[in-house]
Parts: C-alpha cells; sequence; structure tokens
C-alpha cells in the first residue's frame, strides 16, 4: 500500500469499511473575543502616548513655571513637539504622522541616519554595498598616506564563488618602476598619447561640485594620470590645473552643441584644440544605466554649469538615450573621424556598457568595411555607476566587467583589430587586484570613479543625486563644498593613485611578469559552485587571431556574428540558441 496516501484513501483501496473523519473535532469550542474594544484602547493610548506625554509635560512646565521660572526653558524643546504633534493630528498627506503623532517622525529620522548607522555602528569589515568597509579602508589609507598593510591573513572565505586569486611565480621578476603607461592611437590618429594605466572615470561637473573637479584634476596633474570630463562638458574648473583630460562626449554634445541640443562641429573644435584635452571619448552607454540617458536636475543647474553645458540656467539637463549625430554603426564611424579630424588627429573612441553582442560585432564589422577604426574602447561594467539611476537598470541591466571585456576582447581578436584598438576598462575598480584583474581579461588599462570619491572623503552615504552631499563632493551647496579643501584633496588623488601602482608593481613582480600587460586569463583563478576551482579561461576563453572571419560559425559567436550588420544596429535576424 503507497504510505504516501491519506488513512481514508488507504481504507477505501484496502476494501474495509471507514468512517470519514471531520477534519476539525465538533466539539471543539469555539472561544469568543477576549474584550473585543480593549486592544482599540489600549492601540489608540500606545499610538497617541508620546503626544499626550509632550501635551502633559508642557501644561506641567507652566504650572512648574509659577514657583520656578527658569522651567520655562524646557518650553524650547516642549513646544515645538507639541506643535508638531498637533501638525501631525491635523495634517491629511502622511498616514503615520496621523496616526502616530510624533512618534511616527522616528522613522524618518532613522531612515536619514541609516546608513551613518550602517557605516559606523553597524556594518562588519565585509559588509556594506556598493563597497565594503575594508574596501573603502583601503582607499582611505593609501589616500591619507597610511599603513595599509592587513594583519592576521585574508578575512574573505576562499571557498565562495565570489573568490578570485592570481597564479603567482616561484621566481619573482626584478623590481619594476610603477609608472605602467600605455599608448593610445590607432593608425589614423596623428597625435598619440601615453596615458597611466589606471585614471579617473567619467564625473561631470555637476554631478559633483566645482572644488571636486578641481581636487580631481590638480592630483592628476600631480600623478601624470588622465581626468575624463564626464558627458557635461569641459568646464572652467577643468581647465584650472593642466591634468590632462579625455573629453566624453554624451548625447548631449554638452559644451558642442547648438540652441536645439544636435552637435556644432565649430563649439566642438574651438574647445578641443586646447592641449589639455588628449582625447575625446564618445558615451554610448554606461552601466549604471545602459539605454538610459541622464538628468541633471535643474536645481543643480547653476549660471556656471548652464554656461559650461550651454544649456538654460535651473531648467532639468536631459541626455536624450540615443545619439542624434549617427544612427547606425558606419555613421557612428563616420563620427569618430569627424571628431578626430576636428581635434587635430587627436585618439578617438567609445565608451560603452556591453548590451546585445550583435551591436558589438556590427562595429566591429563597419571598421573593417569602411576602414575607419576607433583608437581605443573603454567597457563600462554593470557594476560602474557615481550618480542616481533607476533601480531596474542598476541591477537589472549591462553585462558586469569581465563578461564585457571578454566579448569585446574576442571581437576585436577574431576580426584581426586588436593591435589597432586599444581597450579600456570601467567598472568597480579600487585596487591594483582589479586593475590586474582587468588586464587578465584584456584591458590595456583602468578607470575608476568612485575609489577617487572615497579617495576625496566620500562616505558612501547615498545622497549623490540629491545635492546634500555631507563631503562637499557631489553637491552644488557652497555651503557645503566649504568643507572640501582643494589642495588637501588633490595630494590625497595624487597619494591613492600612486600607492596603488606601487601595489600593482609588487602583484606583476610576483607573477612572474615585468608588465600588467603581460596578465592573461590563466592568471585568475576563481570558483565554480564552490567546489572546483578554474582559470577564467576557461570561463571566459579568448578566440584565436581572426577567428571571425576565417570560420565564425566554429565559434561560440555565430548566432550573432550572423545577426550583425554595419548598416544598422538592429538584427538582421533573430537568435535562435
Amino acid at each position: 500500500m503507497d504510505p504516501r496516501l491519506r488513512g481514508d484513501e488507504r481504507e477505501r483501496k484496502s476494501g474495509r469499511a471507514f468512517t470519514p473523519q471531520p477534519r476539525f473535532p465538533p466539539n471543539r469550542p469555539i472561544l469568543p473575543a477576549k474584550n473585543p474594544g480593549g486592544s482599540a484602547v489600549n492601540s489608540t493610548l500606545v499610538r497617541y502616548s508620546v503626544f499626550v506625554f509632550v501635551l502633559i509635560a508642557v501644561g506641567v512646565t507652566f504650572g512648574l513655571a509659577v514657583f520656578w521660572t527658569p522651567a520655562l526653558w524646557f518650553l524650547v524643546i516642549l513646544l515645538p513637539l507639541a506643535v508638531m504633534g498637533v501638525a501631525d493630528v491635523l495634517q491629511t498627506h502622511h498616514t503615520l504622522w496621523r496616526n502616530y503623532p510624533i512618534l511616527s517622525r522616528l522613522r524618518w529620522m532613522f531612515e536619514d541616519v541609516g546608513p551613518y548607522l550602517r557605516n559606523y555602528v553597524i556594518e562588519g569589515d565585509q559588509d556594506g554595498r556598493p563597497f565594503s568597509r575594508d574596501q573603502r579602508a583601503l582607499v582611505y589609507a593609501r589616500a591619507k598616506g597610511q599603513e595599509d598593510a592587513h594583519p592576521m591573513g585574508t578575512e574573505l572565505d576562499v571557498y565562495t564563488d565570489q573568490y578570485e586569486w592570481f597564479s603567482h611565480s616561484i621566481k619573482p621578476s626584478e623590481k619594476l618602476d610603477h609608472n605602467f603607461r600605455v599608448s593610445i592611437g590607432g593608425p589614423q590618429c596623428t597625435r598619440r598619447y601615453s596615458a597611466s594605466i589606471f585614471n579617473i572615470s567619467a564625473m561631470s561637473f555637476g554631478s559633483l561640485g566645482h572644488r571636486a573637479i578641481e581636487a580631481l584634476n590638480m592630483g592628476a596633474a600631480r600623478g601624470g594620470f588622465y581626468h575624463d570630463t564626464g558627458e557635461g562638458g569641459v568646464s572652467p574648473y577643468h581647465l584650472k590645473h593642466d591634468g590632462d583630460l579625455v573629453w566624453e562626449l554624451g548625447s548631449g554634445y554638452f559644451g558642442a552643441r547648438d540652441a536645439g541640443g544636435r552637435f556644432d562641429p565649430d563649439r566642438f573644435a574651438s574647445r578641443a584644440a586646447a592641449d589639455q584635452i588628449k582625447m575625446i571619448e564618445i558615451k554610448l552607454s554606461q552601466g549604471a544605466k545602459p539605454g538610459h540617458g541622464g538628468m541633471l536636475p535643474g536645481r543643480k543647474v547653476s549660471p556656471e554649469i548652464a554656461e559650461t553645458r550651454h544649456v538654460p540656467v535651473g531648467v532639468d539637463c536631459i541626455s536624450p538615450a540615443a545619439h542624434s549625430a549617427f544612427s547606425t554603426p558606419r555613421e557612428m564611424l563616420a563620427f569618430a573621424d569627424q571628431l578626430r579630424t576636428l581635434s587635430g588627429g587627436k585618439p578617438v573612441g567609445v565608451k560603452l556598457c556591453v548590451g546585445h553582442p550583435h551591436e558589438i560585432f556590427a562595429i566591429m564589422k563597419a571598421m573593417l568595411e569602411t576602414e575607419t577604426y576607433l583608437d581605443f574602447i573603454v567597457v563600462d561594467g554593470g557594476e560602474g555607476g557615481t550618480g542616481a539611476a533607476p533601480l531596474e537598470l542598476t541591477n537589472s541591466f549591462g553585462a558586469p566587467l569581465k563578461d564585457g571585456l571578454a566579448l569585446v576582447r574576442n571581437a576585436l581578436i577574431g576580426t584581426g583589430l586588436r593591435a589597432k584598438i586599444k581597450l579600456g576598462a570601467a567598472g568597480k575598480v579600487y585596487s591594483a587586484a582589479g586593475i590586474a584583474a582587468n588586464c587578465s581579461m584584456g584591458a590595456d588599462w583602468s578607470n575608476a570613479a568612485r575609489a577617487f570619491m572615497f579617495a576625496l572623503g566620500c562616505i558612501q552615504s547615498m545622497k549623490c543625486h540629491l545635492d546634500t552631499c555631507p563631503t562637499g563632493i557631489t553637491t552644488q551647496d557652497l555651503g557645503r563644498q566649504r568643507g572640501l579643501v582643494v589642495e588637501d584633496k588633490a595630494e590625497r588623488i595624487h597619494r591613492f593613485h600612486e600607492k596603488t601602482l606601487m601595489a600593482l608593481a609588487e602583484i606583476t613582480r610576483a607573477a612572474g611578469l615585468h608588465h600588467p600587460e603581460g596578465f592573461r586569463s590563466h592568471h585568475l583563478h576563481q570558483h565554480i559552485l564552490g567546489k572546483t576551482s578554474s582559470e577564467a579561461g576557461r570561463a571566459y576563453p579568448t578566440l584565436e587571431e581572426g577567428a571571425l572571419l576565417t570560420d565564425a560559425a566554429g565559434t561560440i559567436y555565430a548566432p550573432y556574428w550572423a545577426q550583425a550588420d554595419s548598416r544598422s544596429f538592429r538584427p538582421t535576424q533573430p537568435v535562435i540558441m
């Protein structure tokens, strides 16, 4: 007999007579509710207890003041609370305030101070998102010139899927100069640029205050690395301290637009001629909100920002989701070539977060067919982002950095274009290990945004989009910016960069290499399902040189290659996997 059958079913199947039993015993008494009105009374007393206490305290204070005048000082606290309570009861917009006068205000207070409590009281060393306490502490220590060594071994669980490690050599290389450089510029570029292997990623004037921009640029000038302007245009504060700049040109064409928001070649050429601007970066998408565009709230569009961006003062500044200067891969390359000419031959590339694979291959096909080449491609990971973005886009769109890098690296190698085009990486980079990991996945250099914000003094209060940044970094409030001393923070930026590259030299030596460009996917290891370990090359295999040209059908990218069309970003046919 099947033991899974209920008792009455077993009796039926056995042929024996049975008496159906009620699911609940019929003689079980149903107890009446105890004091049905009492709970409501008690609930009301609890809800209004603080309010009533404050009102009683006000009355008692007035009575006490008849005999002891100093008691009136208590009213400094009690009267505002009493007024707040009355306002809570009478207002009609907030249910909690109406039902829990004064008391419910604690909820809002704890919401406001919650990030600070988590940062300083509750979080463990490995807790905290998007950056843990240990990750932030490393940046702070290097920026301040403090000891950054860690005692007693790793605190990480080395048997989880999140743990990664590098192969080291029994015979490390000789001591290395840590000033690692990358030469950027393809065959059609006449003014190549020697970039540091670690640079400041895109953060606009507007999303950041002018003092933060100044400090970043002064630090970049001292350390010999570049400062990406972000899509907000080149401001006077970017130019003030003569640090190298990469001008990011987004879909809003800020600083190079006409009254209708379209690209203005003359304005672009006038600004791009500045010697301080070393490269031009066309922003196609970003990791935090791919396919979305952007918006600087009108409250942050000051006269200075409006002049820099060529937009109205106090009006929401919109970056469209797509560019108006081009709509196909071929048109994009023609636009890049135009920018290269207008800038006097400077390197021109694109920044993107990888989405549809066929779009990447369409760009490769367009370069092969037109023989017009980008000088570089910067891959932004889905884990990146500094300003605010819709949560669904932040959490659910865009390829993570390693996946995006692997795809673009293979697209370049598979089409034979890797020697012509440099590859940058951006997305939650804060340490030398992160730079080395990106090099292992094919990147020539790395950019960081939030790490340099930490070096400026960011405490991850998550107020970036509210114009209330407590450290004066992501605000236009001059009072809040006053706390950020440019000279002091610039030195922290310089020191963080310097010490990170010194650490990169150490781990490059430990791997037996002479330059981080020597890192390959077989140097990087990770766990699979918490059980076995594997080289990153197995999870992200590298194509053979020219494989997409000679045998695309034999590669893992065959469906996407077949979809790609140099004349359109749309697929030529649906993918059938």
